[in-house]
């Protein structure tokens, strides 16, 4: 279907090598598995079979090392290991473990090849297999991209069965009955006489025996737990409170501290005067530290308080310092010498397209803005460093610690929490490492860094800007072409640089979202334009295709009108994704669409595939004399397989809104240098009354499974443009929509 241009493979294959250090990789090292982390610290009794099962005498741990954003994988890891295991729900611990490269992504490199999802070819999937291979050789544990239930799946299950067998050889050995005449359920190994050995009774046992390899996972028939409804883990200690977060901890002896940087992102701080800050009740202390100032005081209220009385004088921003040159510099990026690849080119749409239709799109610079602010608690002593707070990268957190205070990586230990969202922002490491900053010059005494909330808006890394230009032609009532050109900043760019990584070969965030779309148009190409640096920015949910979905989806509305379709139809009707036609074919059911509504009411699709997942949404509006009103939400998406049905509707409809609240509402914008929106009013998102009805269908016709947390997000936006249109004949091109349009 789609040519990924000759480049973009082999600079990725050159790239491969490079982030190693130059040196090849051998199948050797890539098959041999990392060591138990878990045996490192075992103490006598307990027994450890895998990275992931830790047992004593009193109980069961879980390690579930993919970070816990609000999105229930603490929940889903465990739910693969009990499964295989035999543990009822919930009869056990769990916890996030130490960072290792024990727990490296398998899936990370399904995303970082130039191919389709949907391409299962030799091609795509050695080169699947080479960045898979490169991901582990680097130890790169992270949660993102939608990753963390097709890393899980499998190995997960594996681990649990590895300690139901190995359990069961423990009791063989105590019982003197043959493995083969026993079972497991309840976390107890079951003798043909009725009786019972619970598996913390054979932890001493287990703990002399070889874990057992030879497995064998179960039919899906024999689940008790995966595909059926789950209350998870968390949901008792959130809805009453309780749950502990990285802002919550409290150690012995601990001061509070918070910072200001130069508001003009990367600026340097020429000087301040904190006479009257020192002045103020609580204050401890008035630290200097790279890029600005930390204040120390006996609570974070009276840190922030202090912080506000310094005087600064900040620098110059190293980027444009008004937002209309943000805009201008993106503009004049459609040239040659700014293409980063050419990403799809079937036919010849540049002839085709030429004298056609044409239109141009816009995205913003969106913040993340997670509930909890972002905060680190830090302890240095000369032996080592103690960390405290939720991320998304663990092992990056350890090395970037270290560099600041003088350890080696494996001196910080790192206590990884629940985190009260992230959205993308917690894969940042500036907080921490200020923390550590901090810390270290007030070794002994622990110190927890908190962000005031004008401070996590004003030092945020938000969604690259982009924009897209399309052209288009049509005939017989058909859509047959498409040429789309997309220019942004590279995000993989500026958020890999501050870690000090160079990432060779085309940013495909720049073109995610648009070039793979299963569509099979006799015309259609899709270029990507490297855009210069300007604003600092990072991944937001959904990364590239949020932007992308909008641009892609929004353009062939537009074709499809001019074409004299329907739109539900001429998008089934394109669709050359088996997989993906089904998607469309359902929303359409659920929804019922039968074409246009009349009465001041409108329905708008969108299909965007992202993370591997085809994701369709319809989206119903009203246009009352109060504005638009956006009534019902209809959703589609095919993961391959269902973990917990729960889980997945609350993260499809909670995407859903966070899409469409973006979309409407949401955008970062810079003057002298420094962001206009200082906190939650100036970029609200969707208000409760707003809210829709949002009916969500899990399909499971996919090869492979994959994450839900992102692929809700892109459809959400262009479905609501294209819902306004067919409600009021108003095209919207540009975000956030209430520029120009009001929401009742």
């Amino acid at each position: 279907m789609g040519r990924v241009k000759t480049i973009a493979r082999r600079t990725f294959l050159i790239g491969s090598v490079a982030v190693l250090g130059g040196v090849a990789f051998g199948v050797y090292r890539v098959k041999t598995p990392y060591a138990n982390p878990l045996e490192d610290t075992l103490a006598e009794g307990e027994a450890t079979f895998n990275p992931w099962v830790l047992i004593d005498s009193e109980k069961v741990t879980l390690i579930t090392p993919h970070g816990d954003k609000g999105q229930g994988v603490a929940s889903m890891q465990a739910a693969l290991i009990a499964e295989e295991m035999d543990l009822d729900w919930g009869e056990f611990e769990i916890d996030f473990g130490q960072p290792d490269k024990a727990y490296w992504n398998r899936a990370m490199g399904d995303e970082a090849v130039p191919f389709m999802s949907s391409d299962d070819g030799r091609m795509a999937e050695t080169m699947r297999g080479i960045a898979g291979g490169a991901i582990k050789l680097l130890g790169m544990q992270g949660t993102g991209g939608s990753t963390s239930a097709p890393d899980s799946f499998v190995k997960l299950r594996e681990a649990g069965a590895m300690a139901r067998e190995t359990l069961k050889l423990a009791a063989s050995q105590k019982s003197g009955v043959p493995v083969g005449k026993l079972t497991t359920r309840g976390g107890a190994v079951h003798l043909p006489d009725g009786s019972s050995l619970k598996y913390t009774e054979l932890a001493g046992i287990a703990a002399g025996i070889d874990p057992v390899r030879d497995i064998a996972l179960r039919d899906p028939k024999e689940w008790r737990l995966v595909g059926k409804p789950m209350q998870r883990l968390d949901t008792l200690a959130k809805s009453t409170g309780t749950q502990s977060y990285g802002i919550d901890v409290e150690l012995d002896g601990m001061v509070y501290a918070t910072v200001k940087m130069n508001p003009r992102q990367g600026g340097i701080l020429n000087g301040f005067d904190a006479t009257e800050a020192r002045k103020l009740r609580g204050v401890k202390d008035v630290i200097e530290i790279t890029g600005g100032v930390a204040v120390v005081a006996d609570n974070t209220w009276r840190a922030f308080q202090a912080a506000e009385a310094i005087e600064y004088d900040w620098g110059p921003a190293p980027y444009p310092a008004e937002m209309e040159d943000h805009w201008a510099a993106i503009g004049a990026s459609f040239t040659e010498d700014h293409l980063d690849s050419t990403w799809r080119d079937d036919g010849d749409a540049g002839a085709t397209a030429e004298g056609g239709f044409e239109a141009e799109y816009r995205a913003p610079y969106v913040a993340h803005a997670p509930l909890e602010p972002l905060n680190a608690t830090v302890l240095v002593t000369d032996a080592a460093v103690e960390v405290w707070t939720g991320h998304q990268m663990p092992r990056f957190l350890q090395q970037q610690v270290a560099a600041v205070t003088g350890h080696d990586a494996e001196q910080v230990v790192f206590h990884n929490h629940f985190m009260g969202g992230s959205f993308g922002h917690r894969l940042e490491l500036d907080y921490v490492k200020q923390a550590a900053e901090v810390a270290n010059q007030m070794r002994g005494t622990p110190v927890k860094m908190t962000y005031s909330r004008e401070e996590d808006f004003a030092h945020d890394f938000p969604r690259h800007p982009g924009i897209a230009r399309g052209r288009g032609a049509v005939a017989d009532g058909k859509v047959t072409t498409i040429d789309l050109q997309v220019a942004m900043p590279s995000v993989v760019g500026s958020q890999m640089g501050r870690l000090g990584m160079s990432v060779p070969g085309p940013d495909s965030q720049i073109a995610a979202g648009s070039w793979n779309n299963p569509y099979s148009l006799p015309n259609y190409r899709m270029r990507a334009y490297r855009a210069p640096e300007l604003a600092p920015v990072s991944s937001w949910r959904s990364v590239g295709a949020s932007a992308n979905g909008f641009f892609f989806d929004s353009f062939l509305d537009e074709l499809i009108h001019e074409a004299g379709a329907d739109p539900m139809e001429e998008r089934i009707r394109l669709m050359g994704h088996d997989v993906s036609r089904k998607v469309l074919e359902a929303v359409a059911e659920m929804s019922s669409w039968s074409g246009p509504l009349g009465d001041g009411k409108g329905r708008g699709v969108a299909f965007v595939e992202s993370f591997g997942v085809p994701t369709a949404e319809v989206v119903e509006v009203t246009a009352t004399e109060d504005g638009i009103r956006i009534d019902k939400v209809w959703v589609a998406a095919d993961v391959g397989t269902v973990i917990d049905p729960v889980n997945f509707e609350n993260l499809v409809q909670g995407g859903v809104i966070f899409g469409l609240g973006h979309a409407m509402n949401c955008e970062i914008t810079y003057a002298d240098g420094m962001a206009e929106q200082a906190n939650y009013p100036d970029a609200e998102g969707m208000r409760m009354a707003q809210c829709p009805e949002i009916f969500v269908r899990g399909l499971e016709n996919g090869p492979k499974i994959r994450g839900i947390g992102e692929p809700p997000v892109p459809p959400a936006a262009p479905a609501l443009a294209n819902a306004i249109f067919a409600a009021t004949g108003q095209r919207l091109r540009e975000m956030p929509f209430s520029k120009f349009v009001t929401f009742a």
